[in-house]
């Protein structure tokens, strides 16, 4: 079939216009030029066959390889390669472009890439029968991916593969992806991921030890400075609400859900939608429903332990396996990275910690809609299911209150028993306990004075002090010794394996006199913890020596939980155990 001043269009608008035009047989399109007899020609003709190929021109451009990184649209990078692309097709007639694929901040470590994704479908489909690149890196710089796609996947779907400065071509230069360059290029170009890698991960660490925030996005209730973009400022709106979640939980003993349900009755929006709706910021460019704009009870548990809001900045919760498996895992919390008072804080630190004691607990309002005073504090002792509050009339029609196993009262009696404590029993002996702990408390502070005041002390103190001064002699005694070796090697004195082995001893000596003043200092210093920071937890019980009743704020101040045991027995797990266990310790010393 012939066709004269034939024209075609590709997806991105490229004009191709030809005089004539014919169909091979293997259903393809090519040129005919005049020239000599083709096959395809008839017999008086003198025509020449050229392919055309349908051209997929792939770019990609990661975030570590922007120019500046700043979020664009397009950037300059993506620019040139489409520049150096178009300008390669344009020179030579038997190249077609049937779409462009722009992979634009996407890793060449893994090919879950958008863009290459459609790449292969359209290949699948037969839509394009070359890919075009700029560089073997612009591919991919998985040395093992890279390799398979060059060596099977394309040949195998009769791909031709042209990658501009690295001068492969694989259907007119067949040996050029096969050369030992073409492995050895995407080997260095692995390594150079490999190494950009360690050394964003090494400067990002360094930013989260100085307290510096380097992710994308800020907790709720702030945003980024303008003039530091490591830096969180509040942001006022948000920051009301996240005020209000911490007083409801703490002052009013709201569940997460009843939260969501105020929230959502007041029309707030909640992290997610309010980032998109007013900062216009929209996480992985997700799709959202009206729905998706309601509050949730895990969202309200987020915001209720997350120390941002206390002026701290906790970084490294999460990580990827490697630079080539991108799977995100969780870090375990001893590794995360916590530097304290570096933003202003939205809640105090007091409340704060009263929302992270009630957090773990079942604080339901009652009926009236009062928070009961004991709310999230009783458990069972057998169970640990948290204690439930009953009404009962007894036969002269007094109401009285008590509580009950939740367990039990479920109707799942085979698996625990009532637990039945009345309210009154359980107030005055809670009351009667406060007392004598805070006796106790008053009895062991002035304990604590006398023996800081006592003699025994003072020399303590001293005896520390010359031990230390004792072994800093020591260890200079010994390098003395040691600079003293290396002038005998040199003389010839001793064997250059005797100053080896005698250089190793002095070494491992002066060691093991270093751990024990590092030991002494450790010592001194936990003892001036506990003499210094004791009065600020005592005082909280102190303030309530006189007293005579108990109310909510009471309770949770002092009181961790309290467990309750079948024959009305309870225990009481009193805040600040470990420091009393400290000042136990300290005494009996």
């Amino acid at each position: 079939m012939y066709v004269k001043h034939f024209k075609t269009k590709s997806k991105r608008g490229l004009t191709f216009c030809y005089e004539h035009v014919t169909l091979c047989r293997e259903g393809r399109l090519a040129i005919i030029m005049a020239g000599r007899k083709s096959k395809y020609s008839s017999e008086n003709s003198n025509t020449k066959i050229i392919k055309i190929w349908s051209v997929a021109v792939y770019i990609r451009l990661s975030q570590e390889d922007n120019d500046n990184g700043e979020e664009k649209i397009e950037s300059n990078s993506i620019t040139s390669q489409k520049a150096l692309l178009n300008e390669f097709i344009e020179e030579h007639d038997d190249l077609m472009v049937y779409d462009t694929y722009v992979d634009d901040g996407y890793t060449g470590t893994d090919f879950n890439r958008p863009g290459f994704q459609r790449l292969l479908e359209d290949m699948r489909n037969g839509n394009i029968n070359c890919v075009l690149v700029k560089d073997l890196s612009r591919l991919g710089r998985n040395y093992i991916e890279v390799g398979k796609y060059i060596e099977q996947i394309f040949p195998l779907f009769n791909i031709r593969f042209i990658a501009i400065n690295d001068s492969v071509d694989s259907f007119k230069n067949p040996m050029s992806s096969n050369t030992i360059l073409v492995p050895f290029k995407n080997l260095i170009n692995d390594e150079y991921a490999r190494d950009t890698s360690i050394k964003i991960k090494s400067a990002l660490n360094g930013r989260k030890k100085k307290g510096e925030f380097v992710g994308s996005f800020p907790s709720y209730g702030y945003v980024k400075d303008e003039q530091n973009k490591h830096k969180l400022v509040i942001d006022k709106e948000p920051a009301k609400i996240v005020r209000k979640i911490f007083e409801w939980k703490v002052n009013e003993g709201l569940g997460n859900l009843s939260i969501c349900h105020r929230l959502n009755d007041m029309g707030i929006l909640n992290p997610t939608g309010y980032k998109k709706k007013k900062l216009n910021q929209n996480y992985n460019n997700a799709k959202m429903k009206q729905e998706d704009y309601s509050w949730c009870p895990s969202t309200v548990r987020n915001i209720l332990k997350n120390d941002v809001y206390i002026g701290n900045v906790t970084q490294g919760k999460r990580r990827t396996k490697s630079y080539k498996i991108h799977k995100i895992e969780e870090v375990p919390k001893e590794e995360w990275v916590t530097v304290e008072n570096m933003h202003e804080p939205i809640i105090d630190k007091e409340l704060f910690e009263k929302a992270q004691g009630l957090r773990q607990v079942d604080t339901r309002v009652q009926n009236n809609g009062a928070l009961s005073m004991w709310a999230g504090i009783l458990r069972c002792s057998d169970c640990g299911r948290a204690m439930h509050k009953k009404y009962c009339k007894n036969t002269s029609g007094t109401v009285y209150e008590y509580y009950i196993c939740g367990t039990y009262r479920k109707k799942s009696n085979k698996l625990c028993t009532k637990h039945t404590l009345k309210v009154e029993e359980l107030e005055n002996s809670v009351l009667e306990a406060i007392k004598l702990h805070i006796d106790l408390l008053i009895n062991t502070e002035n304990i604590l004075e006398q023996i800081n005041k006592s003699e025994t002390m003072h020399l303590a103190n001293e005896n520390i002090s010359n031990i230390k001064k004792a072994k800093e002699k020591e260890i200079e005694k010994i390098r003395n010794l040691k600079r003293c070796l290396y002038e005998d090697w040199k003389n010839e004195d001793i064997t250059r394996d005797e100053y080896l082995e005698y250089k190793q001893k002095y070494e491992q000596d002066i060691e093991k006199i270093m751990n024990i003043i590092l030991n002494l200092d450790e010592q001194r210093q936990k003892e001036e913890d506990i003499i210094n920071e004791k009065s600020k937890w005592i005082e909280n019980f102190k303030n309530y020596k006189n007293i005579s009743e108990l109310d909510r704020d009471i309770i949770t101040e002092l009181i961790d939980y309290i467990e309750v045991y079948e024959n009305k027995k309870i225990k009481i797990h009193f805040k600040f155990i470990n420091e009393w266990d400290k000042i136990s310790e300290y005494s009996e010393k």
